[in-house]
């Protein structure tokens, strides 16, 4: 049974036919209207990916069941496994799933006993958030059609952000070259792997593409938050006029969302000419559907 729980864990060919994919679908290639039934479990607050994945399967033809977790059985003790086993045993084909803890779907695909649904990873603690590297990547081929040989920098909260180390390393697969900025305290070793830790106005001028992470408040330390002054990180990570008049004239800027504005980025620029990020979100409804359609595409073929 296929899932979509990592995009790093896809062979790349298929990654970039999910790319053209969601770009066929936005161009107005027809979609096969679905017959299967879907289950949105999010563990954590969502407003992006929860209605971007509800959008993508109204648009493909999905019966929807919504579950607040604080609500079912799981509040009872139930574990998610079991609760997975009850969607499939009363007919949920796919279950998209947000959850606070990394890698929660590990313990889910190792158990035995009755069939589960089609897996999607809506976001993993700070492991993976593999449906917004899709999107980001549609972003970035709609606007140079190829990933080898762009400079791309991710500038901010790296190491508690799924969105940096799904981008970092699919994108370091694909071909460009990855540089990374933020507080010292928050670069993992790991992304030494995908690219080069740099001082944020390095060879600033030369970025296709800039990345900004919103700050994880609810994942850092309390001294941390205590300590965390919004003037001082906006002057040291921050996209200010003056980084962004020096950036190329075909460069984009990108952020996950939400955005703090004056933080991440200056209010003003949030949606000036260079910025894709509502273009990300549109983009994200697109990368969804197609990912619904690759996952499913065996059961489609016996429903």
């Amino acid at each position: 049974m296929r899932h979509f729980l990592n995009i790093n864990a896809i062979e790349l060919d298929d990654v970039l036919d999910l790319v053209h994919r969601a770009l066929a679908i936005k161009a107005g290639r027809s979609v096969i209207q679905s017959n299967l039934t879907v289950t949105n479990l999010f563990f954590e607050n969502s407003t992006r990916t929860h209605s971007s994945f509800q959008m993508a399967e109204n648009r493909l033809g999905y019966q929807q069941i919504d579950i607040d977790p604080q609500q079912s059985s799981m509040s009872k003790g139930e574990s998610l496994t079991d609760t997975l086993k009850t969607l499939k045993a009363i007919g949920v084909d796919v279950a998209v799933i947000r959850h606070t803890v990394n890698n929660w779907y590990d313990q889910v695909l190792t158990a035995t006993g009755h069939e589960i649904p089609h897996l999607i990873n809506a976001g993993d603690g700070s492991g993976q958030h593999p449906s917004q590297s899709l999107l980001d990547l549609v972003t970035i081929y709609e606007q140079f059609n190829h990933f080898a040989g762009l400079n791309i920098r991710i500038v901010g909260d790296l190491a508690h952000s799924r969105v940096a180390r799904s981008n970092a390393e699919i994108l370091h697969h694909l071909g460009a070259n990855m540089t990374f900025s933020g507080p010292k305290d928050w670069q993992p070793n790991d992304f030494g792997k995908f690219g080069q830790f740099v001082a944020i106005d390095d060879d600033w001028e030369n970025l296709d593409v800039v990345i900004f992470l919103r700050v994880q408040h609810e994942r850092i330390t309390q001294t941390e938050n205590q300590n965390f002054s919004t003037k001082q990180y906006h002057e040291q990570f921050g996209l200010n006029r003056v980084r962004y008049e020096r950036l190329k004239a075909a460069a984009i800027i990108m952020h996950p969302a939400p955005v703090n504005r004056d933080v991440e980025i200056a209010d003003e620029l949030v949606e000036a000419p260079k910025s894709r990020i509502f273009e990300q979100m549109n983009n994200g409804v697109y990368a969804r559907m197609a990912i619904l359609e690759y996952t499913t595409e065996a059961t489609h073929a016996t429903h």
